[in-house]
């Protein structure tokens, strides 16, 4: 006889590739409208399910996994981030966490370096010019920017993405600076030229364009508060494409809406899906709607990793992308 197929719930609508080989696997209960679960429902799943497949929408919280059923053990999340699941309460009730870590750090990079380009250069700014039908000719003084050669790139946080992000802009002809909790081996530290700050402040004050790559947790709500980012040179611009909740967003509409600092690129926000309005309508920011990760290839690669540790915890051994609360 057939083993039982573990009861998989997803939460969201994933790629099809990802969600065929699924009900291929699993007992797989799919969300076909793509509506985020309400709170309801989201209990309901998680008191009948023995994997939850969530996605960064969802709040798995302490009060949310009270409701758990006694057969969930597992919660494969479809995402990097963890901040929205309560890892340690899981943990407490011997539910594993998992993540997909490492398939979006190429994706994330590439993105972070074209919001660089598209702040510098005013890209979004002149293609509404020219949708607008209010391109008129070329003149020698219209629509400048700044060219990236040669400019300070400071970035907070150097795991796998700002890595990623130092290559790239390392071949830009940037140079390397970067604030992280340790710095990084003399290998790498030797590979990108780069130089390490202790002290996020003395970084902040002296960089041309500055890029987030932390996750978000208690220590990093508003890191970049607004005393902070009072200390930005008139000309920097600040990048963000890890987590809103980073930034205080109030603090750079201001200073961005009074030139203080020049731009902003920013494809995360701190109460997503809502945007600061302070945020609306200010020709020197670039906001995107959260694509770091969307990409065909990088999406599949999500789901598959979802894939890899639930059929590693089916067949008794530890997922190999298990969240500890300690690491977090």
């Amino acid at each position: 006889m057939a083993a039982r197929k573990p009861k998989v719930i997803v939460t969201r609508k994933l790629p099809d590739p990802v969600e065929t080989r699924m009900r291929e696997l699993f007992d797989t209960e799919l969300n076909h409208t793509d509506e985020p679960m309400s709170r309801a429902q989201l209990a309901d799943a998680v008191s009948r399910a023995d994997v939850l497949a969530p996605t960064i929408t969802d709040r798995i919280d302490e009060a949310l996994l009270e409701k758990a059923g006694p057969k969930l053990k597992l919660i494969a999340s479809f995402g990097v981030g963890v901040d929205h699941i309560d890892v340690a309460a899981a943990n407490a009730k011997g539910i594993t966490v998992t993540n997909t870590p490492g398939v979006l750090t190429e994706d994330t990079a590439d993105l972070t370096m074209a919001l660089i380009m598209a702040v510098a250069r005013r890209i979004v700014e002149g293609a509404n010019v020219a949708e607008a039908g209010d391109f008129h000719g070329w003149t020698p003084t219209w629509m400048m920017g700044h060219r990236i050669t040669g400019k300070r790139l400071g970035i907070i946080g150097m795991g796998r993405i700002g890595q990623a992000v130092a290559r790239r802009a390392k071949a830009f002809g940037l140079q390397i600076h970067y604030h992280n909790r340790k710095p990084v081996s003399s290998r790498i530290a030797e590979e990108l030229e780069a130089t390490y700050w202790d002290s996020l402040d003395q970084m902040l004050a002296r960089m041309d364009i500055v890029s987030v790559h932390s996750p978000h947790t208690p220590a990093t709500y508003h890191l970049l508060s607004a005393r902070r980012l009072k200390l930005l040179q008139p000309h920097a611009l600040l990048i963000n494409t890890a987590r809103g909740e980073i930034i205080d967003e109030t603090a750079l509409a201001e200073l961005l809406r009074s030139g203080a600092i020049a731009g902003a690129g920013l494809d995360v926000f701190e109460f997503e899906p809502k945007i600061n309005p302070k945020l609306l309508g200010l020709n020197n920011a670039v906001l995107l709607p959260h694509l770091g990760s969307a990409t065909i290839e990088g999406r599949i690669d999500m789901g598959e990793k979802v894939i890899i540790n639930i059929r590693t915890w089916m067949d008794g051994h530890k997922p190999p992308d298990r969240v500890i609360p300690s690491m977090m």
